[in-house]
């Protein structure tokens, strides 16, 4: 499977944070989740590997707070449905390669992808 990277062109964090690993992902399919958002079996996949959607999920996302979502408790059934439902609910960027999942724009998430980059 080719690496690839989920991001919104649209979203300043994303674009900075590809632009920053630069070469390390220049073999990745780059897809934006706004004109094609993921597909179930692909977010399916990326569960076995985070072993939750809630690791997917991004709770920063305005209308996580405008549907009241943060006052219910979810279920990881529920996570999956809002994922699939709008592609503002998946965090981003996501890289997925060699078994690996990486989501969201935390700086250790982020300085933890780069050191696997580096790697490989």
């Amino acid at each position: 499977m080719k690496p690839k990277v989920y991001y919104l062109k649209t979203c300043n964090t994303s674009m900075r944070i590809l632009k920053e690993l630069g070469e390390l992902i220049q073999n990745f399919e780059k897809i934006d989740i706004k004109e094609r958002p993921i597909q179930a079996q692909e977010l399916d996949a990326m569960r076995r590997i985070t072993g939750s959607y809630e690791a997917l999920f991004s709770k920063r996302a305005k209308k996580y707070k405008e549907m009241g979502l943060k006052n219910i408790q979810l279920t990881d059934d529920d996570y999956r449905y809002y994922i699939l439902q709008d592609y503002t609910f998946l965090k981003r960027p996501v890289l997925w390669f060699d078994q690996q999942v990486f989501a969201g724009n935390s700086k250790k998430n982020i300085e933890n992808l780069i050191k696997v980059l580096k790697e490989k």
